[in-house]
C-alpha cells in the first residue's frame, strides 16, 4: 500500500512539475509608463484606439438606452385611444 501511494505521489508531482509553462515577458513597467505619462488624455483613453472604441460604444449604448427609456415612458403615459 505504501509503495502504491509513493508511486501515485511521484506521478502526480511529475505531472504538475513538468506541465508546459508559457513564459510571458513582464511588461508592467511599460504599461505604468504609458498610463502615467502626462499627455492630456484621461486614463480610460490612454490604451489607444481600442479603448476609444470601447468608450464610444459604451457611451452610445447608454445614450440609446436612456432615449428609449424616455420614449417608452412617454408612450406609456399617454391614454389609449378608444376604438
Amino acid at each position: 500500500v505504501y509503495l502504491l501511494f509513493q508511486a501515485l505521489r511521484q506521478v502526480s508531482q511529475r505531472t504538475i512539475s513538468t506541465a508546459s509553462r508559457r513564459q510571458f515577458e513582464n511588461r508592467v513597467s511599460e504599461q505604468q509608463k504609458l498610463f502615467q505619462e502626462d499627455n492630456g488624455l484621461p486614463v480610460h483613453l490612454k490604451g489607444g484606439a481600442k479603448d476609444s472604441l470601447l468608450y464610444r460604444t459604451t457611451a452610445g449604448l447608454a445614450l440609446f438606452g436612456t432615449m428609449y427609456t424616455v420614449y417608452y415612458l412617454l408612450v406609456s403615459s399617454m391614454p389609449k385611444k378608444p376604438n
